[in-house]
């Protein structure tokens, strides 16, 4: 989530302020892991995509609003933030996006803080992949929970907070368009975020809100070391992405936050319902 006082635009940084919601830890099946995964940020607030994005709207003089369930890993993040940041610059709520009341809570302070929003980051997330013949309903409605609706009603909580010329980035997958073995509930979860960027664009167009999607590849986190993989299967899952994405690297988590602060400025201002994609053309190639 970013709250932004001023439009961020390459040349000329200005005083303004961000929000990034921290994303919960995937929980990795027993077993093993899927051929292919989505990096998430890292739930311990020291890397990771919602941490390098923060990390660059600072640099951009935004003043960043984090937010997170865990209070050991909002301290963290806060602590590794305010080496970028002044006292006033920076600000953590804790937080679960899947309750209502906290989604209250975070708004009431970005109120009494800034007193608007104009970037809205929505970053938070989970990951499990379970083969579709054992997928549980609380599986489902774990993924469902946290992945659309949490970040659905982030934004409609956020919408009155909302300056005209906003911008709402959406943070899916590429899981969302690719089929992969035991990824159901998690790609469809993706899928349906990237179809918010749609159908929110053309909801709030009218009120100058502009709404779109950045859909990672694979990514290099931390979150690859708590899959409870052995050293050999982690080194197997390694070589695999590599081999798959066109590139033959992961992505760095920096590359994923230089998309969403360009989605944030002034030179995006035409991209509508749009989707990112970043992923080494692992989708498109």
């Amino acid at each position: 989530m970013i709250i932004e006082p001023q439009r961020i635009t390459p040349e000329d940084h200005h005083d303004r302020s961000c929000h990034i919601a921290e994303i919960p830890v995937p929980r990795a099946r027993a077993g093993g892991a899927p051929p292919r995964r989505q990096g998430r940020p890292d739930h311990g607030g020291n890397s990771g995509i919602g941490l390098a994005t923060a990390e660059e709207f600072l640099k951009a003089g935004a003043s960043v609003v984090i937010t997170g369930r865990d209070p050991s890993t909002l301290r963290s993040a806060r602590s590794q933030l305010g080496e970028l940041a002044a006292a006033d610059q920076l600000v953590a709520v804790r937080a679960d996006v899947t309750v209502a009341g906290h989604l209250d809570h975070v708004m009431d302070e970005i109120r009494g803080q800034f007193g608007r929003l104009d970037v809205l980051f929505v970053n938070a997330g989970i990951a499990e992949f379970v083969p579709f013949a054992e997928a549980a309903e609380q599986h489902f409605d774990r993924i469902f929970d946290t992945n659309v609706k949490g970040a659905y009603f982030t934004i409609q909580k956020a919408l009155p907070l909302l300056a005209r010329g906003a911008s709402i980035i959406l943070n899916s997958s590429i899981a969302g368009m690719l089929g992969m073995p035991a990824s159901s509930v998690y790609a469809a979860s993706k899928a349906a975020v990237r179809s918010l960027a749609r159908t929110l664009s053309a909801d709030l167009a009218d009120r100058g809100i502009r709404v779109n999607v950045i859909s990672p590849g694979p990514i290099t986190t931390p979150i690859l070391d708590r899959l409870g993989l052995t050293p050999e299967a982690r080194q197997e899952f390694d070589a695999r992405v590599r081999q798959n994405v066109p590139l033959k690297r992961f992505g760095d988590p920096r590359e994923i936050a230089h998309a969403a602060v360009f989605l944030a400025s002034d030179e995006s201002t035409f991209f509508v319902g749009a989707e990112l994609v970043a992923d080494g053309g692992l989708s498109q190639l």
